[in-house]
Order: C-alpha cells, then structure tokens, then sequence
C-alpha cells in the first residue's frame, strides 16, 4: 500500500486508526508491504518503533514477554497507540486518515 512511502510514516498512518498494536502486528505489515522478509528487516522496523515512541509521536501502552516466540522467544513486546503529537506529525507529512 505505501510503498513508496518513508517506512517510519507508514507506521504512523496505521496507527492513525487510533487502535493499539502489538509491535509484531506492525512489523509483519511492513514487513509484508515492502517485501522486507529477513530478520534484519524485522529488527529495523521494530526499531523505527522504537524511534518513533521516544520521539513521543507513539505511546508504550502495554509489555508483555514473547512466551510463544510471536516474534522473537523471551524477547519484550510493546503495544503502541499513536499521540496527539503523533498525529500532528502525521498531518505535517500530509499522511490520509485525519
């Protein structure tokens, strides 16, 4: 779908929806829009994530850790929402939804 978009605003416009997602739910959408298949691809995009909540454009709703290996096995899940600034940003990008 964005394609073509910067990964990092592809992340905001799903959160856009106001809804909260596990990091691995974005991640495989990512991974699964961009043809990113590796594990290296994994880490990158979980680290936009992460960039893009100390940046307090996401916000840390839950944790939880990988018992079934969803994503890594023992490794920290987070579930995100989008902020208000999160969303001004988006608009500033000129990113649908709002």
């Amino acid at each position: 779908m964005g394609k073509n978009r910067p990964i990092k605003f592809r992340i905001l416009e799903l959160l856009l929806d106001g809804k909260e997602y596990w990091n691995y739910e974005i991640v495989s959408k990512i991974q699964e829009e961009y043809g990113m298949k590796s594990n290296f691809h994994r880490d990158s995009i979980n680290f936009d994530i992460l960039e893009l909540a100390s940046g307090g454009m996401l916000k840390d709703v839950e944790q939880k850790v990988d018992e079934e290996g969803v994503y890594k096995k023992d490794f920290l899940l987070h579930r995100y929402t989008i902020t208000d600034f999160g969303k001004v940003r988006a608009s500033d990008a000129c990113l649908r939804g709002l």
